[in-house]
């Protein structure tokens, strides 16, 4: 059974700069972590997707303040500032946020699980995209594991980003869509 749009709350007008610029300026922030330089062997290539959840929790609760330009900013910032081949990053992202645009029904008003269950399914899905673009590009076969480890890692990291989200969210918005 399909829900029509109108089933989907509207969405509280945002009248602060403050506010509006919330959701672009916590994913570049998430971005900036997931880049920052920490001292411990092979951090690099085992960081949690921070970007993506930011993403994912935007694109659910007030996707018109994170549109496509702002992702594809930021990706490209994160691609570039990480020495990524540049736009791999950028079209998961972009992907990632059409995918849970045209989901976004289904996670409204629903319960954490719910929603954490749907990162799972889209973590997966856009690191498994991510390794195969690098592959690809790189035009070299990237072992799986440190993926896989990473999946299991971003999705684990998901509740206290969520969390933090939110409560910014609530705190600078209101309550989420």
């Amino acid at each position: 059974m399909a829900l029509k749009v109108s089933s989907i709350p509207s969405l509280p007008r945002v009248n602060s700069g403050v506010a509006r610029m919330l959701p672009i300026a916590t994913t570049l922030l998430a971005a900036i972590i997931a880049i920052l330089p920490v001292p411990v062997p092979g951090y690099a290539a085992l960081t949690p997707a921070f970007t993506l959840m930011a993403v994912y929790h935007w694109t659910i609760y007030r996707p018109d303040l994170l549109p496509p330009i702002g992702v594809f900013g930021v990706g490209l910032a994160q691609d570039l500032l990480a020495g990524a081949p540049v736009g791999v990053g950028t079209l998961v992202l972009l992907l990632a946020r059409a995918a849970v645009l045209r989901a976004r029904r289904y996670f409204i008003n629903r319960t954490f699980p719910f929603v954490w269950t749907g990162f799972t399914l889209l973590g997966a899905a856009a690191m498994i995209t991510l390794w195969a673009l690098h592959c690809l590009v790189q035009l070299t076969l990237f072992d799986l594991r440190s993926t896989m480890f990473r999946t299991v890692l971003t999705i684990a990291i998901f509740p206290v980003a969520s969390f933090a989200l939110g409560r910014t969210q609530r705190a600078l918005i209101g309550a989420a869509g």
